[in-house]
């Protein structure tokens, strides 16, 4: 008894300094991203700078970045194999990253930044203290779902996400305790501390559950795991294109940068849009309320593994949000499921399929849009799990328990 009360102490202690720092980070950080794009839609022609803000990016991680080039993945592998500290100039570079990319236009989110800074401030606590192997791999975990949870307003997805992630079909629940607190405290924080929202999505009809509309869940599960395979295998070519062809690693995002200037004045030209800069988020709204256009989750989808693929920073998962959310609201016209329920499963599949997270996926949608929608948002991340291939976003997930479709 007085072991576990010891361990629930000392824990509590620890993940509410995680908690307070990354929440309050994250909190910073989501006000600078809102900054950063609201000048950007009343500054249009700042996209034009998107080729010297690559070249900003690139030498900033050149030459400073030495040892956190690698991002979401060297968090990864440090909890595979913890061995020194994550280099904290990882938080400041990756937000200085993503808020460029953002303010001039790039297709690039923000889950990304949110993790890396909690798994970089968090395991900072190795120079302070001695932690076991163990211990310090519990704390790099309630780093990634501090941050993770903070930036999306989702504590128990964020805690299973952190569980799940790095381990392809198992779940770590040795950390669970240090992952739920870190992330309650985390999410506390900026909500209520620093009265920070989240936006709001809703699902207006859930359809009862039936074995035609298990089916039709069934099928776009299917579609939802292909689109994920497709932008994974996407993202993949375009880096491995970038690095091959062009040795100094600054002049990755200063080319790819020109090129997306040509391709967002030609959307704006010819479909008067800017929605597929930046999140995205006010399409990712409207989709829940109607169909949009079918292509709007294919523009996305190139623009994003282009984006990143040149060496932009930011996250993946708010893009593959609007990537799901479009591409299930455009299904909504061909399959007979309201249109809000199915931009919902998409919202989760795609990111759920794309990242290997069905489970906090599906919490993630329980959290965002109410347990109604529970059956089908599972059936969705379940399916496009299992149909998005061996590979994923992050390429550091050991694989011991590999999905046998598409090998």
């Amino acid at each position: 008894m007085m072991r576990v009360l010891f361990y629930l102490g000392q824990w509590s202690i620890l993940c509410a300094v995680i908690g307070f720092s990354i929440g309050s980070s994250s909190a910073l950080f989501l006000v600078l991203l809102d900054k950063a794009t609201v000048i950007r839609e009343h500054h249009l022609w700042l996209v034009a700078f998107l080729p010297l803000a690559g070249f900003a990016i690139g030498l900033a991680y050149h030459y400073w970045g030495k040892g956190v080039e690698n991002g979401t993945n060297q968090l990864l592998n440090t909890i595979h194999k913890p061995e020194k500290p994550v280099p904290f100039k990882m938080a400041p570079l990756v937000l200085f990253g993503t808020l460029v990319s953002h303010l001039v236009g790039g297709s690039v989110g923000r889950e990304g930044t949110a993790v890396q800074m909690g798994g970089s401030i968090s395991d900072q606590l190795n120079l302070l203290f001695t932690f076991s192997e163990s211990d310090r791999k519990w704390i790099m975990i309630a780093g990634i779902s501090a941050g993770f949870s903070s930036v999306f307003g989702t504590p128990l997805a964020g805690a299973v996400f952190a569980l799940e992630v790095y381990f392809i079909g198992r779940l770590q629940t040795n950390a669970l305790l240090p992952a739920l607190l870190a992330a309650i405290l985390a999410d506390y924080t900026t909500q209520e501390i620093w009265h920070l929202g989240h936006t709001h999505y809703a699902i207006e009809l859930v359809p009862e559950m039936s074995p035609f509309n298990l089916l039709l869940a069934t099928i776009a599960g299917i579609c939802f795991g292909l689109t994920s395979r497709l932008y994974t295998v996407l993202h993949v070519a375009i880096s491995k294109w970038f690095k091959e062809s062009i040795a100094y690693a600054p002049f990755r995002p200063l080319l790819g940068g020109a090129m997306l200037v040509m391709v967002f004045f030609l959307l704006y030209y010819f479909l008067n849009t800017t929605k597929y800069m930046g999140l995205g988020v006010p399409s990712i709204v409207e989709s829940f309320q109607h169909p949009l256009a079918s292509y709007d989750f294919i523009i996305k989808l190139l623009l994003t593994a282009f984006t990143l693929g040149c060496g932009f920073k930011g996250g993946e998962v708010t893009p593959l949000f609007f990537i799901g959310a479009t591409l299930g609201s455009t299904m909504s016209v061909i399959l007979p499921l309201p249109t809000g329920l199915l931009a919902g499963m998409g919202f989760v599949a795609v990111f759920a399929g794309a990242a290997n997270t069905p489970i906090a996926c599906t919490l993630m949608a329980i959290e965002l849009f109410g347990v109604e929608c529970g059956v089908f948002v599972a059936i969705a991340c379940t399916i496009a799990y299992l149909f998005s291939g061996q590979t994923g976003i992050y390429s550091s997930q050991q694989n011991k328990n590999a999905k046998n479709l598409f090998n």
